[in-house]
């Protein structure tokens, strides 16, 4: 299993891949730039040398970035540009480190509509994709559908991939908490079961590229996006275990972004958690 964290990367985007061997893990997340701003000067040559010497000398096999929340393909308004040059300067960055997945929220329709939003989106990522050849693929994350969020529902991102001109090119990132705060259960396992047989026939089981693994701090159904440790949550310890087990996604990236302590003590826990629930022999899925 590929099993790791979200990192800072506060000093340089060498430090997440320190921070990820310290927790002895061997997949990581980070952000390209910082993930509070629109935009940020180009990566030196020395930084692009240094985080690639970083990672082949490290155990850490599968690296994965997150935009920054800034950004929001939905929106019409004035932001909407600064939304789509941030995005691009991301993809740069991912190329020029060789990170092939970027994590995206779709977007919020800010009262347009669910329709209008959608629609938004894709127009936006297809016209993001045309501007030049990326070797990362941009991946759809599933959200937990606070307030006026897109991709609550697998319909919605089936309906976003249905309208891009090159679907081939994206996939989906599946976060625990997102869905089981937007109403998909995955506590049992028939539920886990009926729950990825649903995601499969809306959207397809092989366009999942990687996994957040969040517990919930909220209820089941809520709407809303808290995350939690590892079994301390509303979730609870069976579901992990189901999709730790799953042998289609052996290959597949798995990163907490569970609450940080500035000693990774908890990513140390949550990991070693993780680790434990492993069989030898997968219980659910096909080869």
């Amino acid at each position: 299993m590929y099993l790791g964290a979200h990192m800072s990367t506060s000093g340089g985007l060498y430090r997440a891949i320190e921070h990820a061997v310290a927790v002895d893990s061997n997949a990581v997340q980070i952000f390209v730039k910082n993930n509070n701003r629109w935009m940020e000067k180009p990566l030196a040559d020395k930084d692009i040398q240094k985080f690639n010497r970083t990672l082949g000398n490290s155990q850490v096999k599968k690296v994965v970035a997150h935009i920054g929340y800034l950004v929001n393909l939905a929106n019409d308004g004035e932001n909407w540009q600064k939304s789509m040059e941030s995005m691009e300067s991301e993809l740069v960055r991912c190329d020029q480190i060789s990170v092939p997945y970027l994590v995206l929220h779709p977007g919020s329709h800010l009262g347009k509509g669910e329709e209008f939003g959608l629609k938004r989106i894709a127009e936006s990522l297809n016209e993001q994709m045309a501007k030049r050849e990326y070797a990362v693929m941009p991946l759809l994350e599933t959200t937990a559908g606070q307030g006026t969020n897109l991709g609550y529902r697998f319909e919605h991102l089936r309906d976003i991939l249905g309208m891009l001109d090159a679907p081939e090119q994206f996939g989906v990132c599946v976060d625990t908490c997102h869905i089981f705060a937007a109403g998909y259960e995955i506590r049992t396992q028939d539920a886990y079961e009926k729950t990825f047989d649903e995601f499969d026939r809306i959207i397809g089981i092989g366009k999942i590229k990687a996994f957040h693994l969040n517990d919930s701090k909220m209820d089941f159904a809520s709407k809303r996006d808290r995350h939690e440790h590892i079994g301390q949550g509303k979730i609870g310890v069976d579901a992990f275990k189901f999709l730790l087990n799953d042998r289609r996604f052996k290959d597949i990236p798995m990163v907490l972004e569970t609450p940080k302590e500035p000693d990774l003590e908890a990513d140390r826990h949550n990991l070693s958690l993780l680790k434990s629930l492993i069989t030898e022999q997968p219980e659910h899925g096909t080869a």
